[in-house]
C-alpha cells in the first residue's frame, strides 16, 4: 500500500517556493496518479513554470467530491533550520520539512488515498486539485476555477486540506490587500513649503485608518474568531529618498480581513474619501487607495452535504472557524461549490523554521480521507 510519510518525503524534496516553478512536483504527482488509473488535466499558469492540475478517478459524470491543496510553500531564507528544509527529517516523532504542515502533508495524503481507493467501484468521481501560488494571495487557482466554470464543472463539495489539526472548519474571513499611495512634491528640506510631504500625508491616512478600525470594533462581530471584528491593518510603509529631501511619494500597504456581511466596498469608499479630502487640503498632494489583491471569506452551512460528510469522516459533531485565509471562498464564488477546510498539522507550525507534521496526524488524515472517499462508492 502507498505510504503517506514516504510520499511526503518525495513532495518535500521539491523546493516549490512561490517565487519558483512547481512544474517538477506537478509532473511527479501526475505520473503517480496516471499509474493509479487517474485522468490528468494540467493548466499552465500566467507565469512560466506554473501549473494547476485536476486529476479525476471513477466515472466522468456525477457530482463527486474534490480534495484540494496548494503546491507552493513560503521561503526559508533567514530562518534557522536545524536540518535541510527540503529533506523530510524525523526527530522525536516529528516529520520536519518546509510544507510538512502547510500543506504538502495533505497533498501526500490525497495521493495515497487516491491510490488506495478502488476506482472501478466509484459511483461518483473523486477529484484532486493541485494549485500554485496560494501563499501570495490565492492567485494560481483562479485560472483553473475559471476554466472549470466555463466547462460547467460540478461537484457535491470540496475539502481543502489546510492545517486545521483535522478539525472541520466551515468559515474564515475574507481579505482585501491594497496600497494607500500618497504623492507629494519634492523640494529641499531647507524650504519645505515649496514641496508637499508625502510621508506626512501617509501619517494622516494612518490616523484615518486607526479611527476606522475603532469604529469597526463597535460594529459587526463574530465571536467564533479570536479577533471578532473586521480588521484594518497597516503592514508596511515606504517613502522618502534622503533626510534633506521633502518626499514626493510614500505608500502604505494595508489589508482588511472582513467577517461575513461586512460592506467592504463602503470601507474602501471611506478610505478613498479620506484620501481625497487630505490630498485637497495639502499643498498639491494626492492620495490614491488601490486594491492589489482580494479573496472572499467562506461561510459554509452546517447542513451542507460536504460539511456532514466531513463531520462523519472526522468522527465529530463540532465545526469551527479559523483566522487565516484559504482558497475555499474562491471555489464557492466561481463554482457555487460548498467547501470545508480540514487537514493535518497546525497553522501555528507553518511558515517557521523546523515546520513539522507528525506520523499520527498523517495517519488520522489517511483514515479521514478513506471515509470521505467511501461515500462515493
Amino acid at each position: 500500500m502507498p505510504d503517506t510519510v514516504a510520499t511526503l518525503a518525495e513532495l518535500a524534496a521539491f523546493p516549490t517556493i512561490s517565487a519558483d516553478s512547481n512544474e517538477a512536483l506537478i509532473r511527479h504527482a501526475a505520473a503517480r496518479i496516471t499509474a493509479a488509473g487517474g485522468r490528468i488535466h494540467t493548466l499552465a499558469g500566467a507565469k512560466p513554470g506554473k501549473f494547476n492540475m485536476l486529476a479525476s478517478f471513477g466515472p466522468a459524470t456525477g457530482a463527486g467530491i474534490v480534495l484540494s491543496g496548494h503546491s507552493d510553500v513560503v521561503p526559508v531564507t533567514g530562518q534557522n533550520w536545524q536540518t535541510d528544509p527540503f529533506t523530510l527529517t524525523e526527530r522525536d516523532g516529528k516529520l520536519h520539512a518546509r510544507g510538512a504542515s502547510d500543506m504538502k502533508g495533505f497533498l501526500a495524503a490525497m495521493l495515497t488515498a487516491a491510490q488506495r481507493c478502488d476506482a472501478a467501484k466509484l459511483t461518483r468521481p473523486l477529484h484532486l486539485i493541485f494549485s500554485y501560488d496560494e501563499e501570495i494571495g490565492c492567485i494560481g487557482v483562479r485560472d483553473l476555477l475559471e476554466r472549470l466554470r466555463a466547462e460547467h464543472f460540478q461537484a457535491q463539495g470540496c475539502i481543502i486540506g489546510e492545517p486545521t489539526e483535522q478539525r472541520v472548519i466551515t468559515g474564515h474571513k475574507g481579505k482585501i490587500a491594497g496600497c494607500v499611495c500618497c504623492r507629494g512634491r519634492a523640494a529641499h528640506s531647507a524650504n519645505p513649503a515649496l514641496g508637499c510631504n508625502a510621508i506626512m500625508l501617509a501619517g494622516e491616512m494612518l490616523h484615518e485608518m486607526r479611527d476606522l478600525q475603532a469604529e469597526l470594533t463597535k460594529g459587526r462581530r463574530d465571536d467564533a474568531y479570536p479577533f471578532p471584528f473586521t480588521s484594518l491593518h497597516a503592514g508596511t510603509i515606504k517613502g522618502g529618498v534622503a533626510l534633506n529631501v521633502v518626499p514626493d511619494y510614500c505608500e502604505i500597504e494595508f489589508e482588511i480581513r472582513h467577517i461575513a456581511g461586512e460592506d467592504t466596498s463602503a470601507l474602501l469608499r471611506r478610505l478613498g474619501a479620506a484620501g481625497e479630502r487630505l490630498g485637497a487640503a495639502s499643498n498639491g498632494g494626492t492620495v490614491e487607495v488601490r486594491v492589489t489583491n482580494d479573496y472572499p471569506g467562506v461561510e459554509t452551512p452546517r447542513g451542507a452535504a460536504i460539511t456532514q460528510i466531513a463531520l462523519a469522516a472526522a468522527h465529530t459533531e463540532e465545526t469551527g472557524k479559523i483566522g487565516f485565509g484559504t482558497e475555499a471562498g474562491l471555489f464557492t464564488q466561481a463554482l457555487g461549490m460548498e467547501t470545508v477546510i480540514c487537514g493535518p498539522g497546525s497553522i501555528d507550525r507553518a511558515h517557521k523554521a523546523d515546520e513539522y507534521v507528525t506520523r499520527d496526524e498523517l495517519a488520522a488524515c489517511d483514515s479521514f480521507l478513506d471515509r470521505v472517499i467511501a461515500t462515493l462508492y
